[in-house]
């Protein structure tokens, strides 16, 4: 996968990245880690800029983030029901943890989304119940680009400051998808083996 990455970013320069990140964030098999970081591997070697390739990147992963909101609202809230009804135990959840949910991002939405943006395999998920639950447009773009800008400089930094040595992206950032990866396995598997419904939905 690496090869790939990186011969899309030599070949399609920005608009490669600005590519790649609309991918990773659709299709999330492909880690904005490696992308990034060699994008930043790229700056140190002088081919591309610090400010263009931050512009790129970010605009791709808000693009395909803004993928999965419009699915989520498309989908809507009132149409849950009827799935929380039949899929409650396999999603360990209630009609009134759904609405407990909603509540939550009406008041809380752009800092959920914000924060989220930090987080391994979790910075695409948010955006779902974001477009479920109505949060809005305008605040959903903004807050998704900012968290995305942030983190984008951070993966751009690390691969600058790791210079040349790519292999070292994997050594550094992929355990840390892989932790988070394998503690929201364990979360969801205890919840399954442990949930119990209180209410009728």
């Amino acid at each position: 996968m690496t090869d790939w990455v990186v011969n899309l970013i030599d070949g399609g320069g920005y608009w490669g990245i600005a590519l790649l990140m609309v991918i990773e964030n659709v299709f999330p098999p492909i880690p904005s880690e490696l992308i990034m970081g060699i994008g930043g591997i790229r700056v140190g070697q002088g081919r591309m800029e610090m400010v263009p390739l931050l512009i790129a990147s970010t605009l791709g992963s808000t693009v395909g983030n803004y993928f999965w909101y419009v699915v989520g609202r498309a989908l809507g809230f009132d149409r849950l029901r009827p799935v929380v009804r039949r899929f409650g135990r396999v999603l360990t959840m209630e009609w009134r943890d759904v609405r407990r949910l909603n509540r939550l991002f009406r008041r809380y939405g752009p800092g959920i989304v914000f924060v989220f943006r930090f987080m391994p395999a979790f910075r695409t998920m948010v955006s779902l119940p974001a477009g479920l639950f109505r949060m809005g447009h305008v605040r959903f773009l903004l807050w998704t680009a900012a968290g995305t800008l942030i983190w984008n400089i951070i993966l751009a930094g690390g691969g600058w400051w790791l210079g040349s040595r790519i292999t070292e992206i994997d050594t550094y950032l992929g355990p840390v998808t892989w932790v988070v990866v394998a503690a929201a396995v364990a979360f969801y598997a205890w919840r399954l083996m442990t949930w119990r419904p209180r209410y009728s939905v």
